[in-house]
């Protein structure tokens, strides 16, 4: 038998190509019995559509770029999780991008996809970036993007993101509520949205329990981990904390290295809460207490956001925000004695 096309498809149901393509790809102006008919006969002639010719044509890439700042942490691996499943939903591939909170990639990249390699992107920024103008310089032909947990304030795009400020100040508070009084708060970069949320929560849980706020306590760490252990040691040593919030997930772990060089219990010297959806933060010795985002959720309602816009049902510089909720999981690492469980 000679192969069937889709020329030969539309003469054998007397129907143009365009209305075979457009069924094939669900196209809502193509009736229910016109569309059934189609599908019948080309199951008939053994007929299968060509779609990566009919992505070409429509200059689709069938593609959704992810970048996110590293891969190593728990959160973005199941964000991307997240972000996987809705777009395989929608017959999508995706293209993951590490800019190692590097904006120099993150510009590279973006940069680069504006080249058809993707039809949209999903993106937590970089932990560095300055100037966040170069989004605007592509003007109405900038790919629809969709923020995610770390966002630009001042790039108008929808953004998915969780109750950051109330998580901080309730994991603040609930150290105090354990018996800190010197608690430190480990932060990788305060000028970052998240950097900025967070400590304003911790901020505010002192002010509220009559703890006044010391600068010293404010520890700036980096994205080295070997430099973060010295300087958590550093500071453990000088300043003597007896309570310590981690604002990123990889500052649990550091405080945990440097708590064990030190021989510096957990939780009876210093108690210990993280950011952090790690699966093995209750195997941990002693295990984490975390505040737990929904990380899977967060990437599956960004790149549902993300396929509103490229199916035309919301305008790709609209400004919705979605605020998900994170929880406080209590575990031994802010236990009141070490043999609390």
């Amino acid at each position: 038998m000679d192969s069937i096309n889709i020329k030969k498809l539309a003469e054998a149901l007397n129907l143009s190509t365009s209305t075979i393509s457009r069924a094939f790809r669900d196209n809502k102006e193509i009736s229910v019995s016109t569309k059934e008919r189609i599908l019948l006969k080309a199951k008939e002639l053994n007929y299968q559509p060509n779609h990566y010719a009919s992505n070409l044509r429509e200059q689709k890439s069938k593609t959704i770029a992810v970048i996110v700042p590293e891969l190593a942490n728990n959160y973005f691996s199941q964000a991307i999780h997240g972000i996987e499943r809705i777009a395989r939903e929608n017959g999508y591939h995706i293209l993951i991008y590490v800019t190692d909170d590097d904006y120099k990639k993150e510009v590279n990249f973006i940069r680069h996809l504006h080249n058809g390699r993707a039809d949209g992107i999903i993106m937590s920024v970089s932990g560095e970036a300055n100037d966040h103008n170069y989004l605007n310089d592509f003007g109405d032909k900038r790919l629809p993007l969709v923020f995610f947990d770390r966002i630009y304030d001042d790039i108008e795009t929808p953004r998915v993101i969780t109750n950051d400020y109330d998580s901080s100040f309730s994991a603040t508070e609930h150290l105090i509520q354990q018996g800190c009084k010197r608690i430190a708060y480990l932060v990788v970069n305060k000028s970052l949205s998240i950097g900025k949320t967070r400590m304003q929560g911790y901020i505010n849980a002192l002010q509220k329990h009559h703890i006044a706020f010391n600068e010293d306590l404010v520890i700036d760490c980096s994205n080295d981990y070997e430099e973060n252990s010295g300087i958590i040691k550093n500071a453990l040593i000088q300043f003597k904390p007896d309570g310590i919030f981690a604002s990123v997930e990889r500052l649990a772990f550091a405080t945990y290295y440097a708590c064990q060089d030190l021989n510096i219990k957990i939780p009876d010297d210093v108690k210990v809460i993280s950011f952090s959806s790690l699966e093995i933060a209750p195997l941990l010795n002693p295990s984490l207490t975390t505040i737990t985002q929904p990380a899977s959720e967060i990437g599956m309602e960004a790149a549902q956001m993300l396929f509103r816009i490229l199916n035309a049902e919301t305008g790709k510089n609209s400004t919705r925000e979605l605020v998900l909720q994170s929880k406080i999981i209590e575990r031994r690492s802010t236990a009141l004695s070490s043999k609390t469980t």
